[in-house]
């Protein structure tokens, strides 16, 4: 770690190096216009001139004119001027050299600026140091645990299991999305299998029409469930190999670069969830919480850029955190059942009360981590069934806003902790649906 350290300090060196010699480069040709690159650029050391049509050639030249035609065959004779004219034509040149240098002086001054602002803005960053090395991602999660159950503990780094992930997708009355997701999802990498949680009761399911159509690269399981309940989904299913869980709504749709980057974020926090869709808590002056997005904000601070929870409808966790939430209190499942909602809400409870508990650091940390997507559609439209999502309902968010309290009250106090931190990567991001989703 000292020697990447060392190259650090010297490639930030090095780039300050580079815009200081770029800086003084540019400086000089602005000082000094009649350098050799106006000469280059078509201006003579010594002009020489054809006179325009009737005007007398000087004596002087007349005789020297007629000899360089019969030495060398011009068909054109030059003209230079006498040492009468001569000093009228250099103040001419001197004249639109100094013309090209404000106009050549003006179009770089700009450029000028720009690299002085560089230059300056290098040799202010901060040395590249870090916490034992760790790397960035590793000081902004400085403080992830290192203890954890042995029991729920990872079987090893080197182990492929860790490398490779499963998706868990719960689906009702959307048969034909469906497909389109799953023929979508086989193009993914590092996805060992995809788990579809089969909540239309007594409706065969389309593992036939799969079938007929393979193969596939990517194995998909049908769990056919008993109930319609919304916390279906988050079942420790035995069927699950991987540690990484990837859980998706059946009406979304992420492209594969955004999954594949957010399984790297996650793989950097394995034990937060890490996903698309953000969300927050809001405490009124009356000790009652509200739900809302990052337009919601907060009373005393006025602050909107922030998030606590990140909801598991699009979004990477380690799946430990299926078998906690059956462990919860069997009040917070009655209040999943009973508002047919609230389940993700109850999963970053978990978590957050997960990380206060195994965390070494003084400072408790958010129950997830966003990663900003590029890509992120709702087919919901596509749906030739016409059903709508629950977030559709009038009182979708008055019922999550009371879940917070609820949850509140059943936990004894409030564990959602806030965070700004938002991990990008490159590209034209569509805001989708972070503020139209509940």
């Amino acid at each position: 770690m000292p020697q990447e350290k060392n190259s650090l300090l010297s490639a930030k060196n090095t780039n300050s190096l580079f815009f200081l010699n770029v800086l003084t480069f540019v400086t000089l040709r602005v000082l000094n216009p009649t350098s050799h690159v106006f000469h280059h650029a078509g201006f003579p050391k010594q002009p020489c001139l054809t006179p325009p049509a009737g005007t007398r050639t000087p004596e002087c030249e007349r005789g020297e004119d007629e000899k360089r035609k019969r030495l060398f065959g011009q068909s054109q004779s030059t003209w230079r001027p006498c040492k009468a004219n001569a000093l009228g034509f250099a103040n001419k040149m001197r004249v639109l050299r100094c013309c090209m240098g404000l106009r050549r002086a003006y179009l770089v001054c700009p450029i000028l600026l720009v690299l002085l602002v560089g230059a300056s803005l290098t040799t202010l960053l901060p040395p590249a140091e870090d916490q034992r090395g760790v790397g960035v991602l590793g000081v902004l999660r400085r403080a992830t645990s290192q203890k954890e159950d042995p029991a729920q503990g990872r079987h090893g780094d080197s182990t492929e299991d860790e490398q490779r992930f499963t998706i868990i997708i719960q689906t009702y009355n959307r048969t034909d999305i469906l497909l389109k997701l799953l023929n979508h999802y086989q193009a993914v990498p590092h996805l060992q299998k995809i788990i579809i949680v089969w909540n239309n009761i007594g409706v065969q399911t389309p593992l036939k029409l799969w079938n007929s159509l393979g193969p596939h690269p990517v194995p998909v399981l049908f769990k056919e469930q008993t109930i319609n309940q919304m916390r279906n989904r988050l079942q420790p299913f035995p069927e699950i190999e991987t540690d990484a869980v990837l859980m998706l709504d059946d009406d979304t749709l992420v492209s594969v670069p955004d999954i594949s980057f957010a399984f790297s974020v996650w793989k950097q926090f394995p034990d937060q969830i890490v996903g698309f869709v953000p969300r927050k808590h809001v405490s009124t002056p009356g000790g009652v919480y509200s739900y809302g997005s990052f337009e919601l904000q907060d009373p005393e601070t006025g602050g909107g850029d922030k998030y606590s929870m990140v909801l598991v409808g699009a979004a990477f966790f380690h799946r430990r955190y299926l078998q906690l939430f059956q462990d919860q209190p069997p009040a917070v499942h009655a209040l999943v059942d009973e508002t047919q909602n609230c389940d993700d809400i109850a999963m970053n409870f978990a978590v957050a009360l997960y990380l206060r508990k195994h965390s070494t650091g003084s400072v408790n940390k958010p129950s997830g981590v966003f990663v900003k997507p590029v890509d992120l559609r709702n087919l919901e439209k596509d749906a030739h069934s016409g059903y709508q999502g629950m977030w559709h309902r009038p009182e979708h968010l008055l019922q999550r806003s009371f879940c917070l309290n609820r949850l509140t009250q059943i936990y004894g106090f409030m564990p959602l902790c806030f965070s700004n931190l938002m991990v990008s990567q490159f590209g034209f991001p569509s805001y989708a649906n972070h503020k139209s989703r509940g």
